[in-house]
């Protein structure tokens, strides 16, 4: 059987979990996640992950974070005075946003923090410094 390579378009089942066991994420009851190999259409330790898997093949992966969505950063989480909210939004701590950056780019962040003057927002991945577990299973090498 062949091995999945570079440049060959996979379709996988998986489930992924944190280290307390909590599924963030799964397939399940879904069609498989189907992505091209070495085209970054998916976080670099997963596509490490299926590579050299044949069709059939289930395997149990960590990848830790770095090779995930990185590190936490801390010049992500960002002042914003409640001058610069929207008027209809009443800010509270859990709540998504969408920011847009200087460049123009469409940014989610989510509210840490609100006081009187200001609300804090993280822009950091909600699994940034995350190591994940995935349980995979490749259904098929197109």
């Amino acid at each position: 059987m062949a091995e999945a390579q570079k440049g060959d378009t996979v379709h996988i089942h998986y489930t992924g979990r944190l280290d307390d066991g909590t599924v963030f994420d799964t397939s399940e009851n879904r069609d498989p996640l189907g992505f091209v190999l070495g085209e970054g259409q998916v976080i670099p330790g997963f596509e490490a992950a299926v590579e050299g898997m044949t069709e059939g093949d289930e395997k149990t992966t960590t990848i830790e974070s770095e090779r995930a969505y990185g590190p936490r950063r801390e010049e992500l989480l960002l002042e914003v005075g409640l001058d610069k909210m929207p008027e209809e939004v009443e800010p509270e701590v859990g709540q998504p946003l969408q920011m847009r950056t200087a460049d123009g780019q469409t940014v989610q962040v989510a509210i840490t923090e609100v006081t009187d003057e200001h609300v804090v927002v993280d822009a950091n991945h909600p699994l940034a410094g995350r190591d994940l577990t995935f349980d995979i299973k490749l259904v098929k090498i197109a």
